[in-house]
């Protein structure tokens, strides 16, 4: 399954790293970037936007991959006016886990049977009690999450192509499967429903602070570009009608 632990493994000795990172050519920058992260935490670097550009532009970065990511996904989500670090913590620690090998298709990291499609997982939640419902549901979410915030293209061109369903199908069973999930003993037991409700609730805003972290750092200059403008138009961005 998937708990929010990135930011559990954060030390001081990032802090510093990251420090040292944002201040690296200048020196009234570096002695001003430690004085806050002693006066204001760790917190307060992680949410500099001038952190994730050293960590994205720099070409010997120190610190592990994970703090990228949560970083990437924190301020990302801060852009949205989504505000919660647990949110940006269980977000960051699904994209990390989706990214080694067929993890994104299996319900728990040792799990044997995957699922490529909504259907089937829908299917197998109709029949699953307990600890396996909760796994299905949670799938339902990250899974669909997974899908519409990195790779929204792919699945609009498959609408286009083969009429298959579109983003919002994916944003509807999503946003169902977090907040069923939300209501399982399984998710009080882990103290996961407040997170996973959350983020059901806000599976589209989610969704969207993904699509720009896709556009600008993953698939920079390979996706498509009118995709990209639509979504913006009807989100409300920058390019959307008064």
């Amino acid at each position: 399954m998937i708990l929010p632990q990135i930011r559990s493994t954060f030390e001081r000795k990032h802090g510093r790293m990251l420090a040292d990172l944002i201040g690296r050519d200048d020196p009234e920058l570096l002695r001003a970037a430690h004085d806050r992260l002693d006066e204001e935490g760790l917190d307060a670097l992680l949410d500099d936007p001038r952190a994730l550009n050293a960590l994205l532009t720099e070409g010997d970065v120190p610190l592990p991959p994970s703090v990228v990511f949560y970083v990437m996904v924190r301020q990302g989500l801060l852009e949205k006016g989504i505000d919660d670090r647990a949110t940006a913590d269980y977000v960051a620690t699904l994209l990390f886990a989706f990214g080694e090998g067929n993890r994104a298709y299996r319900i728990s990291q040792d799990a044997g049977e995957e699922y490529h499609y909504l259907v089937d997982l829908l299917q197998g939640m109709g029949q699953a009690e307990g600890r396996e419902a909760f796994l299905l549901r949670s799938h339902l979410g990250n899974y669909s999450l997974w899908l519409t915030g990195l790779f929204p293209d792919y699945l609009e061109s498959r609408e286009r192509r083969r009429g298959a369903p579109g983003i919002r199908y994916y944003e509807e069973l999503g946003s169902s499967g977090f907040r069923l999930a939300s209501e399982t003993r399984e998710a009080r037991r882990l103290g996961m429903e407040e997170v996973l409700r959350e983020v059901g609730v806000g599976f589209r805003e989610v969704r969207s602070a993904l699509n720009r972290i896709s556009d600008r750092h993953i698939w920079k200059g390979g996706a498509n570009a009118v995709g990209r403008l639509l979504r913006q138009v009807q989100e409300g961005g920058p390019f959307s009608r008064s």
